[in-house]
């Protein structure tokens, strides 16, 4: 890796307390190749233990940043105030329920080094359960055919970006999950690599089968 590279890593958390010690791990396990790199965690109005377990990650390490929201936002607000946070000039985001795999960080690395300004993953394998999948595959078949961004996986949370995509979004609301299509419209390349997908460990997931009709609202106000 370049030592001109410096990754900076967002990822929300909402109550995923059991969750974040081992994420930490892995994650330093595969920065540590990277010559420069934070993690930056968005406690999205956690009511668990997530935030002192977060506190106690900074107590320790200099390179972790957690920043608290007083009650639960969302998704793309949580993104949006670890983006305003970034040093680096590559910046990933994932989520903190361990389903995202960190050693396919170094991959979209190296998708963004060829040249493409978002790289979005696309979890082929999916792990989760057919009530989560089949609305997902109806909403990424609708979502590509409005947009013409030829993806199959607008809302995996786990994407590279260079600098200068997300210095020119304005996410809020639903739109984290057609960050892929905007940053399209503005003119920006866009692909992305599959990625390794795991089954959820701990804690519930947060998906709800009414996020299926929020999401075609959100489209209609993205295009």
């Amino acid at each position: 890796m370049t030592n001109k590279l410096s990754i900076s890593i967002v990822i929300p958390v909402f109550n995923e307390e059991e969750s974040l010690n081992r994420l930490y791990n892995e994650l330093t396990r595969v920065l540590e190749q990277f010559v420069s790199w934070e993690i930056i965690f968005v406690d999205d109005g956690s009511d668990d233990n997530s935030y002192p377990v977060l506190k106690k990650l900074v107590d320790e390490d200099s390179r972790v940043v957690a920043i608290r929201f007083y009650k639960n936002f969302g998704k793309a607000e949580a993104l949006s105030e670890g983006f305003k946070h970034t040093r680096g000039n590559i910046i990933i985001t994932m989520d903190a329920d361990l389903q995202d795999d960190p050693v396919e960080i170094p991959n979209l690395v190296n998708k963004i080094q060829e040249g493409w300004d978002l790289v979005s993953g696309w979890k082929r394998s999916r792990k989760d359960p057919l009530s989560k999948r089949i609305p997902s595959r109806i909403f990424n078949f609708v979502t590509r055919k409005f947009t013409g961004i030829n993806i199959h996986d607008f809302n995996c949370g786990l994407k590279a970006y260079k600098r200068k995509v997300i210095d020119s979004l304005h996410i809020y609301g639903g739109l984290h999950r057609y960050i892929p299509a905007m940053a399209g419209q503005k003119g920006f390349s866009v692909t992305e690599i599959e990625v390794h997908h795991r089954p959820r460990k701990f804690g519930q997931t947060k998906y709800g089968g009414n996020r299926l009709v929020h999401g075609f609202f959100d489209l209609l106000t993205m295009l």
